[in-house]
């Protein structure tokens, strides 16, 4: 009995023997376990050996940090040490895993397939990708279409990858991810290519905000919504409305097969407010809000998509404003009246000066002409200047003209200052132009007026030689008022003349006539002296029965007169 239980132990351990000399267990070599035990520190595996392998538990920690093993699980794991010194296989399921995958990495390779990966973490110049327990490295450029501006979150994402480079002796990888996306999208761009078409509704992607538009991700392809097919209403900045990553409906305005150009619109998805515009009519009141500014004048929103515009001229009855940003800011809230309605242009003009009474209806009534006004000088210019009528805001102009009855005046500045107070008639009042003029000369008689009454013409005039030319003689008359007597009204050749008249000298003449344009009185010697022959020659006439009077005491009498 004995005997054969010996013959049996024998035959058990010569099977056992041959058995695991079948079984190929070797540092390095990679086998199939079978998780029999799970301890804190080791998860035990059998491996078909005479003694079971250590796993460190460590090994199946998730990226949340969970194990993930549990007892019957069938696992692949790498040989470390065939028997350390308890006699135990140690075990890896990390280097099985590492090693099952770059045999599946170097056929994925070798086939330019594609491969799953785990992004793990940032690193210099890209991103870490696990392939199943190796390595590997994912540039920035190859990342992404576009460049990606946060890689945070990337990680813990699985993506699929195409390999670029592979040295196993390096243990290098390098894979893209852009390679596959490229693919992808020139899939979609001649699916939409072949299928697009104006009128036609596609969703997109905000690709790119400009100043003058936006460019929209059709799926491998961009097309243009441009800022005026934005809203129907008034856009600053298409950023205003839309911003980069957002997803939107759009509709093709155009596409050009050649240039495979397409043109989007946004705003077409609504109906235009103008269809709407009938409701206003000229004359009617509405309240809006200020959305832009500019040198000409104000446009307001009345409604969504419906602008109107106030002209600089239509927003007081005042010219001094000089820009429009004086009066209303962006934002306002302004009540306006409606001018005008072009719906064929889409076009309302408004006004705000309307609301209030037009002060130019009653201003020929507050200051009838003739009447005195008085103001402060608001500016002065080559042609005159400008006054502020006192309570009023209105300027009137007193032209350049009218300031003084000299005609010498050429430069108002020279005798009138900025701020200055003065008094004026009233000459004239334009409504219809908006024009209020006024005088100063016409506060006072016009010297030359006065003049002409207080020496008419033929009058006989005594005055002092001021100046002599080769034209004629100045005579003063008075300490205002001066007369010319031309060269050929003295009677002596001009030769002669400076000799036969000298300064200071006292010459009696008649006035010839008056220069209205030079405003000035010409005088005559030779007009007095016929006129005083004239009077001789009648008085002899009528004395001619008296002896006491001769022919010879006539000339003699005339010799005299003209020698004086």
């Amino acid at each position: 009995m004995q005997t054969q239980v010996n013959e049996f132990n024998n035959e058990f351990k010569n099977l056992f023997e041959q058995q695991y000399a079948n079984l190929k267990v070797a540092e390095g070599v990679v086998l199939d376990g079978t998780v029999i035990s799970v301890l804190r520190d080791f998860a035990i595996v059998s491996i078909g050996f005479k003694s079971e392998g250590y796993v460190s538990i460590e090994e199946f920690r998730d990226l949340d940090g969970e194990i993930g093993v549990k007892v019957g699980d069938k696992i692949k794991v790498y040989i470390d040490e065939v028997e350390d010194d308890h006699g135990h296989v140690v075990l890896s399921k990390e280097r099985a895993d590492a090693f099952e995958a770059w045999r599946q990495v170097e056929e994925v390779h070798e086939k330019d397939g594609i491969i799953d990966g785990l992004v793990v973490n940032k690193v210099k110049g890209g991103l870490s990708v696990n392939l199943g327990g190796i390595k590997a490295f994912l540039p920035g450029s190859q990342i992404d279409l576009k460049p990606v501006k946060s890689l945070d979150k990337l990680i813990g994402h699985k993506y699929q990858f195409k390999i670029l480079k592979l040295n196993k002796s390096k243990g290098n990888i390098v894979l893209s991810r852009r390679a596959i996306l490229e693919v992808e999208r020139e899939t979609m761009r001649r699916d939409i290519l072949e299928n697009i078409k104006e009128g036609q509704i596609i969703r997109g992607v905000v690709k790119n905000i400009t100043d003058y538009g936006v460019f929209i991700d059709l799926g491998g392809i961009d097309g243009l919504l441009h800022i005026t097919d934005l809203t129907w209403g008034r856009v600053s900045h298409p950023k205003e409305v839309l911003k980069v990553n957002e997803e939107i409906d759009v509709v093709v305005l155009k596409y050009d097969p050649k240039t495979e150009k397409v043109s989007l619109g946004l705003k077409q998805l609504q109906e235009d407010p103008w269809t709407k515009v009938g409701n206003y009519e000229p004359g009617q009141r509405i309240k809006g809000r200020v959305v832009s500014i500019t040198d000409y004048g104000v446009f307001v929103e009345i409604e969504a998509g419906i602008e109107g515009l106030v002209h600089v001229s239509e927003l007081t009855w005042s010219k001094k404003v000089k820009h429009p940003s004086k009066v209303v800011k962006v934002d306002d809230e302004v009540e306006a009246v409606i001018l005008d309605v072009d719906i064929d242009n889409k076009k309302i003009a408004l006004g705000l000066k309307q609301l209030e009474p037009n002060p130019w209806d009653i201003l020929h009534q507050k200051y009838p002409l003739g009447s005195k006004v008085t103001g402060k000088i608001r500016n002065i210019t080559d042609f005159g200047m400008f006054v502020g009528i006192e309570n009023e805001d209105i300027d009137a102009l007193i032209h350049v003209s009218d300031i003084s009855w000299d005609k010498n005046l050429k430069w108002p500045s020279d005798d009138y200052k900025k701020g200055q107070d003065l008094e004026a008639l009233v000459l004239n009042i334009d409504k219809d132009n908006h024009k209020f003029a006024l005088g100063l000369k016409q506060l006072s008689d016009d010297p030359y007026a006065v003049l002409m009454r207080a020496y008419p013409l033929g009058a006989e005039v005594t005055g002092i030689v001021e100046s002599v030319s080769e034209k004629g003689i100045v005579l003063r008359l008075n300490e205002q008022t001066t007369a010319l007597l031309p060269s050929a009204e003295t009677g002596v050749g001009r030769v002669e003349l400076k000799d036969k008249f000298k300064e200071g000298q006292e010459v009696v003449a008649q006035v010839k006539k008056y220069e209205d344009r030079d405003r000035k009185m010409i005088v005559s010697v030779k007009m007095l002296t016929r006129r005083q022959e004239k009077e001789n020659m009648s008085e002899f006439l009528n004395k001619q029965g008296d002896a006491s009077v001769t022919f010879k005491d006539i000339m003699e009498k005339s010799q005299k007169v003209t020698n004086s």
